[in-house]
């Protein structure tokens, strides 16, 4: 079974997220978590190429922002 994202970690001005906490208990970095999104292991997420032409992660669009990452619980 997939993980799925529970809580966020930012950096210090609050404004990146840096890491990822999992429904298992697990602590990801992001780009971990980009790759972990890539290969199926993490429900409800996706990763996209920005305008800046970096690779991004993102809630799959539900229509629910209460479950979008920058909303998650801080950990």
């Amino acid at each position: 079974m997939a993980e799925q994202i529970v809580a966020v970690r930012k950096n210090e001005d609050g404004g990146d997220i840096v890491e990822m906490k999992l429904s298992s208990g697990e602590v990801v970095d992001y780009k971990q978590a980009q790759q972990m999104a890539d290969n199926g292991e993490i429900e409800h997420v996706n990763t996209f190429k920005g305008r800046d032409g970096e690779k991004h992660l993102r809630s799959d669009a539900d229509g629910d922002p209460s479950n979008n990452l920058d909303n998650l619980p801080q950990f």
